[in-house]
């Protein structure tokens, strides 16, 4: 498969594509396919060779038959020569409309068939024309000899590198020469590549050609501009050309896991730890070393300033070079393990490196890196090991460093572990050496690219239409919330969803360590505790934010989580007119959590009797949700408990809701069933007293919905 695409309009690539695929029939006694693939396609190659369109590339794409040789003859066009072509459009009139996959399909099913197919991709790659680039063989950049044409192919050869085209895969042919024309040794060294074809400049026949309708190849291949494209032709078959860019789009012949960032082989060696590195490590690590010597990455990541265009005009003149220095060092080597090899160079440059792929992956949910041989995932639950690696212990500091600095956090000797977030909300902790014994160890809950709302909450069977619809007017009416849980039980996500049930008339403040939380309502502050500077001070506590929140006129305090002497602070402010708070706590039952926040208020360093915080618990908390990651991965709200009050020295809890487990099905799933307990909340009637009514079906069994659910919630 053959690209012909020019940097500007008026080089001649159409005519060049016609007489090209022509020759090339003539010569090989094969069956050539053209296909019109230039965006501004006017059927120019329909008059170009005479030949009128039946179907068009979108047609196919539409073709719900298989494409072989019983049914390509009633489908495409045909001329006498024996040269096929399927069209752009069948007139003027109409646009070139075919999405990039559809596109590619059918170019893979066609070339099942097709010895040869010569694409005109005109001169605007789009999003079309840039996919087919991956399936290309060979690249011809038809250019004219004069200044602004080169000027363009200059560019245009820029675009193909970015899009990590090997360089042994484009060829320079100039169109048009003549005596007074740049020569092909001032183009080649202008663009640094060398010129394949000089096609002479013939006026007279080409202009006759066009009147007929007939490429000149087929009347006048004795001519000089004639016999320019049979020497092109025998040159790139006979010359080996063909088939030494053909064993560069074949994959490597040495077996590679997919995706791998690097391949180890654990060899003995003098000293302990030491490794012995593959060649394609190596290579990596030679590119990286002549890629900081040729760019000065670290300012560019600095210049960029969270600017999206800056960002992305770094990261593709970067590629750019990456992909020469490549073409440098590998020239030989095939072309997927090529794009691989400049994808991964760059993720370790600019990105995360290794854990771009997984970041990417929307399956995955948590990522937790054990130093730089072990990574871990969970997906779906359950957890695995990934064959995905880091080159060093070095690599793995660079990329956490490349996490924390943005945020203007930091990570060495002094302070070596961190809390910290990426740019799309996923939670990082990270802690190195000397506190980590096996090499830095970094671990990222990964923020969903899309919402969770509740509406997930039903799909997985987390929760029932009539406990969402509890939650709802217990938020909307303001009442004061905990959600109680254990490590990665969803607490937060669970706490984002709540949120989005306060009304968008309220003024919302939340307060967090590394802020996860994505408000929909209009009038939101969002505060994010701060660390300790490199001397020591200016640490800025979860406690000291929940204390400032009070002075800024909030309808509702937010925080993602209590786990010291804010607690106390939280329950003040639940009890001093910020009705329909909310926070997490970490436990494991509703009873633990009124225990877990007694013991949290203790550590504000207050002497205060226990019973003192139990009435504040008491006379704060209205609801306690509590939610468990259960022993098949899957994630429930197991409890929705009322706060009643105090009964002597005890806190007094009444559950309203339940989910009761009743063993496993075939898969292992967790089979069980929501329960309305049959309590009616004693804070209804003061709902019902503001005139909200609430039916009392919701509290029954028949309208809450019970029914065996089993898990399947990532």
């Amino acid at each position: 498969m053959i690209g012909i695409t020019g940097g500007k309009g008026g080089v001649g690539k159409s005519v060049f594509t016609a007489n090209f695929a022509f020759s090339l029939a003539s010569e090989t006694r094969s069956q050539v396919l053209i296909v019109d693939l230039d965006a501004r396609s006017c059927g120019d190659q329909s008059y170009i060779t005479g030949i009128k369109p039946n179907k068009t590339l979108q047609d196919l794409a539409g073709f719900t038959g298989a494409l072989n040789t019983q049914t390509v003859p009633s489908l495409l066009s045909r001329h006498p020569n024996g040269v096929y072509y399927l069209a752009a459009v069948k007139s003027p009139e109409e646009s070139m409309a075919v999405d990039p996959e559809s596109a590619i399909r059918v170019l893979q099913s066609l070339a099942k068939i097709f010895p040869f197919i010569v694409v005109d991709l005109g001169s605007e790659l789009g999003p079309t024309q840039s996919a087919v680039l991956d399936a290309l063989q060979t690249i011809f950049v038809v250019s004219t000899p004069e200044i602004l044409a080169i000027n363009q192919t200059y560019r245009l050869l820029g675009e193909l590198s970015k899009a990590s085209i090997p360089n042994d895969l484009i060829q320079i042919v100039l169109n048009k020469m003549n005596s007074t024309s740049l020569t092909p040794q001032m183009v080649a060294q202008t663009l640094r590549r060398q010129v394949i074809a000089a096609i002479p400049q013939d006026d007279v026949t080409t202009a006759n050609a066009l009147q007929r309708g007939q490429p000149f190849v087929l009347t006048s291949s004795k001519t000089p501009i004639g016999s320019s494209y049979v020497d092109l032709v025998r040159q790139i078959t006979t010359g080996g050309y063909l088939q030494r860019v053909a064993r560069m789009i074949k994959p490597a012949s040495s077996p590679r896991a997919t995706g791998t960032s690097i391949h180890k082989t654990e060899v003995p060696s003098g000293s302990e730890g030491e490794r012995k590195i593959d060649p394609k490590t190596l290579l990596k690590i030679r590119i990286h070393s002549e890629l900081i010597k040729t760019m000065d990455l670290k300012k560019g990541l600095t210049d960029t300033q969270g600017d999206n265009a800056k960002e992305r005009a770094l990261k593709e003149k970067t590629q750019q070079v990456i992909s020469q220095l490549v073409d440098r060092e590998a020239p030989s080597m095939p072309r997927g393990e090529r794009v691989q090899i400049v994808k991964e160079i760059l993720d370790e440059a600019l990105g995360l490196g290794p854990l771009e792929d997984l970041l990417a992956d929307e399956h995955v949910t948590e990522i937790m890196v054990n130093g730089p041989d072990r990574i871990f995932l969970e997906k779906d639950g359950r957890v695995t090991l990934s064959p995905i690696t880091f080159t060093s212990n070095l690599q793995l500091r660079n990329v956490i460093e490349r996490i924390v600095t943005p945020l203007g956090r930091r990570i060495d000797e002094k302070t070596p572990y961190v809390d910290a977030r990426l740019k799309d909300g996923s939670r990082v902790h990270a802690i190195i050496e000397p506190l980590s014994i096996d090499g830095p160890t970094l671990t990222i809950r990964k923020f969903a690219k899309k919402p969770i709302t509740h509406k997930n909450y039903l799909e997985w069977g987390s929760m029932t239409q009539s406990m969402i619809d509890f939650l709802r007017l217990c938020v909307e009416n303001g009442l004061n919330i905990i959600i109680s849980g254990g490590t990665g039980s969803g607490k937060t996500t669970l706490l984002n969803v709540l949120s989005s049930f306060i009304p968008p008339s309220e003024r919302i403040i939340t307060v967090e360590d590394a802020a996860e939380l994505q408000l929909k309502q209009a009038h939101v502050v969002r505060l994010e505790s701060r660390p300790a500077n490199m001397e020591g001070t200016g640490a800025i506590t979860i406690r000291d934010l929940v204390r400032n929140t009070l002075r800024m006129r909030p309808d509702r305090i937010v925080v993602g989580e209590c786990r010291g002497g804010e607690a106390l602070d939280m329950l003040q402010a639940m009890n001093t007119g910020h009705d329909g708070s909310m926070t997490t706590v970490h436990s494991n039952s509703p009873r633990e959590a009124i225990s877990r926040l007694e013991t949290l208020c203790l550590m504000a360093g207050m002497d205060l009797p226990s019973k003192a915080i139990r009435e504040q618990i008491a006379g704060a908390v209205d609801l306690i949700i509590q939610i468990s990651r259960l022993s098949d991965g899957s994630r429930k709200v197991i409890s929705l408990t009322e706060v009643v009050g105090m009964q002597g020295d005890v806190v007094t809890l009444q559950e309203i809701f339940r989910f009761k487990e009743e063993g496993f099905d075939k898969n292992r799933k967790i089979i069980g069933q929501f329960q309305a307990t049959g309590a009616i909340p004693s804070f209804i009637e003061e709902f019902e007293r503001r005139g909200v009514k609430i039916p009392r079906t919701l509290f029954a069994n028949a309208s809450s919905g019970i029914k065996k659910v089993s898990g399947g919630n990532p």
